[in-house]
């Protein structure tokens, strides 16, 4: 399953940012900043194919879930920040207190009930796609590619 967002869809009102650090107790693992034309731009992990967190992790701390959704066991998470400094999106975030990391896991709380993602069931703009890797994916990924030339 992919979870992507539609920069060209998404009006930057901060509701996934928002639903997200409701459902994870304060820590939003999807982040909304503002570019220099004040355009808000959600900063979310891709859950990628080949994730590089993944193959630096030495403790093997970050697995793939049956739904393809990037886990960090934060039991066996050491605080290394070695996958924090390869993430090629921002998305992965530390936390000072415990002294580990922390991404977006897709909800995997919400997805174990049978749910979606919270950002995905609550953006009013439709802007994030969660599902199978089909065509939506690959017209989510032109709309990147034509977002960050803009």
């Amino acid at each position: 399953m992919k979870l992507l967002v539609d920069f060209n869809a998404c009006i930057g009102c901060e509701t996934c940012e928002a639903v997200c650090d409701f459902i994870h107790d304060g820590r939003p693992n999807i982040r909304v900043v503002f570019a220099s034309n004040g355009v808000g731009v959600p900063i979310n992990c891709r859950h990628c194919e080949e994730a590089p967190c993944m193959a630096v992790c030495p403790v093997n701390a970050i697995t793939r879930d049956r739904d393809g959704a990037v886990i960090i066991n934060q039991e066996t998470c050491i605080g290394c920040l070695m996958c924090l400094s390869v993430c090629p999106f921002g998305a992965i975030s530390y936390e000072p207190v415990v002294k580990v990391v922390y991404k977006c896991d897709m909800c995997a709380e919400r997805r174990a009930k049978g749910l979606k993602p919270a950002c995905h069931e609550m953006c009013p703009a439709n802007a994030i796609y969660y599902g199978p890797g089909d065509g939506e994916e690959k017209r989510i990924k032109v709309a990147e590619v034509i977002s960050k030339h803009l």
